[in-house]
């Protein structure tokens, strides 16, 4: 019986969690759905082909744009790199796809607070500034020609199907085309295939939120974040968070839940950040890249990823606490104690969920079930089948 109590007071938290953010992931993948109907790949492939700062600042812009889906940013990654763009920028785009995106800044607020929604910001362009000094500096013309002969090789990781969908309008006027009978296909296409991109790491990281918010003590936290002891805390705080998020297996908007657990535990508030920055350093993903740009660019982008997350989330920290920014209430309130009730969020909700089934309706009406089948499908073949259907619609 008090196994069945804890499981289901896991459980619970889980859900109360998921539903405070309903609305805003909705939002963010419907605005992240809507800009990648306007923007073809094709168009964000020619932008990136130099390593200036105005193409650094396209990367990141254009990224934050897109989807969140770590697999997925990574797998458009290498199209990209593949069709032009820079490696150090293809990169670039890829943090800011999962860093710096709609959904996970209206997640962060929602969850944690307009502390955390500026500090990540904040944090992702320091963070790209990072990139893209460290990658002048350090990435040898031998390192990216191993990683393009390796990318040649077209081995599978994730998403690859997705990555080579582009269902873009771009011809005509941009309002003509984006209220387009054209355009609200592309957008349920795209909101619906990005939402079961991530669905497992959604429901991973709200599953193992609940279950260590309900059931592993504070003092253990408390212990393993070494909280109390002033500027120690911060620099471990900001070396710890991405070594968690490595070995939790869960990627971008899915870490936020484990970020507010981490951060009711007493982690630096430099340390969350660090954290969500981690998405893209999961082992799956480094074994993607071992297979997408070979094991010594898979080496050298996991360090130079690690020591950038790290430092940006301890520079944002130590600038949060300096200014008086940094929030003093670890408890997170708002769904660790408090229920579901009948408020302006339930409503929102209810709101949105109707918008969904409306676009869900719009993507099972255009071949959106065979488009599901071919997201892991082999590039070529998915891209090709997307081309088909998307100029029959």
């Amino acid at each position: 019986m008090w196994v069945l109590q804890e499981i289901g007071k896991s459980l619970s938290l889980s859900f109360t969690m998921f539903w405070q953010v309903l609305w805003p992931l909705a939002l963010g993948f419907l605005l992240s759905a809507a800009v990648e109907t306007l923007v073809s790949k094709e168009t964000i492939s020619r932008a990136l082909g130099k390593d200036r700062p105005r193409n650094v600042a396209l990367a990141a812009g254009l990224g934050a744009a897109s989807s969140s889906c770590s697999y997925a940013a990574v797998a458009v990654a290498r199209t990209l790199f593949r069709k032009g763009a820079t490696l150090g920028n293809a990169i670039i785009f890829e943090f800011a796809s999962t860093n710096i995106v709609f959904e996970l800044g209206l997640v962060l607020l929602i969850l944690l607070g307009w502390q955390f929604l500026s500090a990540e910001l904040t944090g992702g362009v320091l963070m790209v500034v990072l990139l893209a000094f460290i990658f002048r500096l350090t990435l040898r013309r031998r390192l990216v020609g191993e990683a393009h002969v390796q990318a040649e090789r077209g081995l599978a990781g994730r998403m690859e199907g997705h990555a080579a969908m582009d269902m873009s309008v771009t011809d005509g006027p941009v309002l003509r085309r984006a209220f387009s009978g054209r355009a609200f296909t592309s957008i349920s296409q795209y909101f619906v295939m990005n939402v079961y991109s991530l669905w497992t790491d959604l429901v991973l990281g709200f599953l193992i939120a609940g279950a260590l918010g309900a059931w592993v003590p504070e003092s253990f936290w408390s212990g393993l974040f070494l909280q109390g002891h002033g500027l120690a805390s911060e620099v471990w705080g900001a070396l710890i968070g991405p070594l968690v998020a490595v070995i939790s297996f869960v990627c971008s908007v899915g870490n936020v839940p484990l970020a507010a657990v981490l951060w009711r535990g007493g982690i630096s508030f430099g340390g969350v950040i660090a954290f969500i920055f981690a998405d893209l350093i999961i082992i799956p993903v480094i074994n993607i890249y071992r297979k997408y740009y070979g094991r010594r660019t898979a080496v050298y982008l996991f360090v130079v990823s690690y020591l950038t997350m790290s430092a940006s989330g301890l520079v944002v920290g130590l600038f949060f606490n300096a200014t008086g920014l940094t929030p003093t209430n670890h408890s997170v309130t708002n769904f660790f104690d408090n229920g579901i009730s009948w408020d302006y969020n339930t409503f929102l909700n209810i709101a949105f969920l109707l918008a969904i089934a409306v676009l869900l309706l719009r993507f099972l009406r255009t071949a959106g079930p065979r488009m599901l089948a071919e997201m892991d499908a082999p590039a070529s073949a998915a891209g090709k089948s997307v081309a088909h259907q998307h100029g029959a619609a």
